[in-house]
């Protein structure tokens, strides 16, 4: 099988198609037009194989079935890109040009010819003389391209810039109109420079021709020239069609008729049919005439009117919203609202949703839902890791290989103007020197704005305004705050243990079993082998790894029935759990221990949801310093300095630790060394901890806190307070500690967690002590009052020495 070839190797059995009238230079696009029924087969053959066809011209052009003889024996390899059929008998092919090959033998020439060819070696050049000779000749050229008017510069010299002179050599030869022999010429001169001598000569014959013309037709009368049509026409007279058929369909018309028929706005229909003169003055197999016939295909495909026609039933789109999702019920609440706004509204404008939670919990399939409900199709795009604007704008036409962006590639593969568009992950984004593309979102994401959105391809207003687009992410905080403007945020927390057990049941296990091909007699899996499932096998917020346990158990029960019979039936149970999925991946460890002297338990947010910190603190004999471990991040760092600056100014109060500064240090740590953590959050956690190794008065393990704390002992409000406590309940927690601020928070908690988790709202350490401590504070001697926090005695003189310190804890 031939393949895609290397310098000075030999291909054999490559398929050849001769061509007419057209000879094809290596690294070019070219589109061609065949109808002979060898050609064709080679055609199927070669895409058959790996794409890979040898191109050569034809001495003449009216011979039918040419010999050997009559076929160049130099010509080029290519891959097929795109093959569409013309009509009944001719099929229009692109082409990509490799390298230049001769053929060193024919080794069938029935039904088709195929070949065996040897790929020539191309020496790349870099002499002071070839640089000159180049330089002249790219001067030429863009005077000739000048002059020709029927060729877009802006597209063809930006492929001039940056590349070898072998390619540019092969560039300037393909966009000449030279007759097949001295075409052929150039494509037999192998050396670079002479190639070049060649092509300056050329050039400056071409020029000289084009200069006596235009002087020889200036002289005429307006009336002599066609009505609406441009006197460089003449320059390529009807003969030069460059490989074109004579009973090919007439494509200019045809386009004309899609355009009418697109249902353009006035601007893009008149830029259309700006690119149809433009592409009926240039020869149809010319390479510009490609970057034209994609343009104008983008802007004839595109919705411009189409769009879907909406559901409007409101019980239907409750019915629907039930049905693939539990619980959710503000985003549900927010679609029926809009489907009542469309009842009274004719136009109102598009809904921009913002979806936040951790991953797992329904926000991507809750796009696709919203679709089925409305009757809207579904896109998503996905922009996890987009750092280019022009994945969002596109990029301008003057680029080779330029296409629209993704907005409107999404729009065209949708095939409406209104769809449910879901923008996934656009936390994810980050930006470089090839732009930000969340600055390119806000012009999408405005409902101001979108209706007039401008990509670089397509250089035409495309209306957004109808478009239903959900923006999903797991954190907030990275979204630039403009656009975070533009949208309206709906939280989504994570699942209760009773809302994954009825996700479970209700949606999971069944999808699955059908997945697997299992029948409800098959398995069945009582509810509390589901709380174990979700208590001992997953730690997450959503339901994403509930159901990947759920798969396993269901592969296993497979090949059980697979062996044993389509009757066998088994029920999983808490008992019989491990057998399907092995020793449980998780315990609550830190909450079942006993009370512990410096350990507290925090309650953190990250992306996943909610989770637990413990923090361990212990002193040791030095000289007062204040270590900090456990990979914490610079916010996390300050709020604990803040914390153990609080203690110290009670120790005075609390009559504890009075040598503190000059005989012990207190080391914080919170394990799982190798997680980052970050946040204010842990505040009051860290001064909990500290002052029970302190006053040695254990913390009560089934508490947990989080609150930001001050200098002078308040409580500041915090984030996530939703998604913590629900981390707590799932761990299980009795009590929590949250600011008094935060108690807006908990209108939306479910009534299982209020009813089973003793919320304490705080706005001071002291509360926070009396709470968390299993025991009382000691108070400060009556004699020794004094107003405000004091520096620390020690219980020795200084002349007397330092006492003994005690034991570390």
């Amino acid at each position: 099988m031939p393949q895609e070839p290397n310098d000075s190797e030999m291909i054999r059995n490559i398929p050849l198609i001769p061509l007419r009238d057209l000879v094809i230079f290596p690294s070019t696009l070219v589109p061609f037009i065949i109808g002979r029924p060898s050609s064709i087969q080679a055609l199927d053959k070669a895409i058959e194989r790996d794409k890979m066809i040898f191109l050569s011209a034809q001495m003449d052009a009216s011979v039918d079935n040419p010999t050997p003889k009559g076929i160049y024996s130099l010509g080029v390899t290519a891959k097929i890109i795109r093959t569409v059929k013309a009509d009944e008998k001719n099929v229009k092919v692109i082409v990509e040009a490799k390298k230049r090959a001769r053929i060193i033998e024919y080794l069938s020439t029935y039904p088709y010819y195929q070949v065996l060819a040897k790929v020539i070696k191309e020496v790349e050049e870099t002499s002071p003389e070839i640089k000159e000779v180049l330089k002249r000749v790219l001067a030429l050229f863009e005077d000739y391209l000048k002059l020709n008017q029927s060729a877009n510069i802006e597209s063809i010299i930006p492929a001039l810039r940056d590349t070898t002179p072998e390619r540019i050599s092969d560039i300037i030869s393909s966009h000449l109109y030279l007759p097949l022999e001295e075409k052929q010429n150039l494509l037999e001169t192998i050396n670079c420079l002479e190639r070049l001598r060649r092509l300056n000569y050329l050039l400056e014959n071409e020029i000289l021709k084009m200069h006596s013309r235009i002087r020889r037709e200036g002289g005429r009368s307006d009336r002599q020239k066609a009505p609406g049509k441009d006197n460089r026409q003449t320059l390529f007279p009807p003969g030069a069609n460059l490989g074109r058929k004579e009973d090919q369909p007439n494509e200019i018309e045809e386009l004309r008729q899609k355009v009418k028929k697109a249902g353009m706005p006035p601007d893009a229909e008149e830029k259309a049919n700006k690119e149809i003169d433009r592409l009926e003055t240039m020869p149809p197999m010319s390479a510009e005439a490609t970057v034209c016939r994609n343009y104008l295909d983008w802007l004839i495909s595109l919705p411009w009117n189409t769009k879907s026609r909406e559901k409007r039933n409101l019980k239907e789109a409750e019915r629907i919203l039930d049905e693939d999702h539990y619980g959710l019920e503000k985003v549900k609440e927010r679609i029926i609202e809009y489907l009542s706004i469309r009842q009274l509204v004719k136009n109102p404008k598009g809904v921009i949703l913002g979806l936040i939670g951790p991953p797992g919990v329904g926000k991507s399939s809750l796009g696709r839902s919203i679709a089925r409900a409305t009757g809207r199709k579904f896109v998503r795009l996905s922009l996890g890791g987009v750092r280019d604007e022009a994945e969002i704008r596109g990029h301008r036409r003057t680029y080779i290989g330029a296409y629209p962006g993704r907005i409107i590639q999404m729009i065209k593969r949708a095939g409406t103007k209104n769809p449910v568009f879901l923008l996934d992950e656009v936390d994810k984004m980050s930006m470089d020197f090839r732009g930000d593309p969340a600055s390119a979102l806000m012009e999408v994401l405005d409902p101001e704005q979108n209706s007039s959105f401008l990509d670089h391809y397509i250089d035409t207003d495309f209306d957004l305004s109808q478009v239903m687009f959900i923006v999903t992410a797991n954190m907030l905080e990275p979204i630039p705050k403009p656009l975070v403007d533009r949208m309206e945020v709906i939280r989504l927390p994570g699942y209760t243990e009773d809302e994954k057990l009825q996700i479970a049941k209700r949606f999971l296990l069944p999808k699955q079993m059908k997945a697997h091909g299992l029948k409800k007699t098959n398995l069945k899996i009582s509810d509390a082998a589901v709380q174990k499932l979700i208590r001992e096998y997953t730690r997450e917020a959503g339901v994403r790894n509930l159901e990947r346990e759920i798969t396993s158990i269901c592969r296993k029960l497979v090949k059980r029935v697979v062996q044993k019979g389509r009757e066998h039936s088994e029920r999983v149970t808490p008992k019989n759990l491990e057998s399907y999925l092995g020793i449980p991946k998780y315990r609550r460890s830190e909450i079942d221990k006993k009370d512990e002297i410096g350990g507290a338990i925090g309650m953190a947010w990250t992306e996943f949801g909610g989770e637990l910190l413990t923090f361990e603190a212990t002193k040791v004999h030095g000289k007062g310093n204040f270590t900090l471990t456990g990979q914490l991040g610079e916010i996390m760092q300050e709020s604990a300095q803040a914390a153990f600056s609080y203690v110290r100014g009670k120790i005075f109060e609390l009559n504890i630790a009075r040598d503190l500064h000059k005989n012990f240090d207190i080391h914080i740590h919170v394990p799982e060394g190798s997680t980052p953590k970050e946040g204010p959050s842990a505040g009051i956690t860290i001064a909990t901890s500290i002052i029970s190794l302190l006053t040695e008065i254990p913390v009560n393990r089934k508490v947990a806190m989080s609150g930001e704390i001050t200098l002078r002992g308040k409580v500041l409000p915090v984030g996530g307070i939703k998604e913590k406590l629900l981390a707590a309940h799932r761990e299980g927690i009795r009590e929590a500690i949250i600011p008094l601020d935060n108690k807006p928070d908990l209108k939306d908690l479910p009534k299982v967690i209020k009813q089973e988790l003793k919320i304490h709202l705080v706005e001071s350490m002291d509360e926070v002590l009396k709470i968390a401590l299993k025991g009382e504070l000691p108070q400060k001697p009556q004699e020794e009052k004094r107003m405000g926090p004091a520096e620390p005695l020690t219980s020795k003189r200084e002349d007397e020495g330092p006492a003994e310190p005690p034991l570390p804890h």
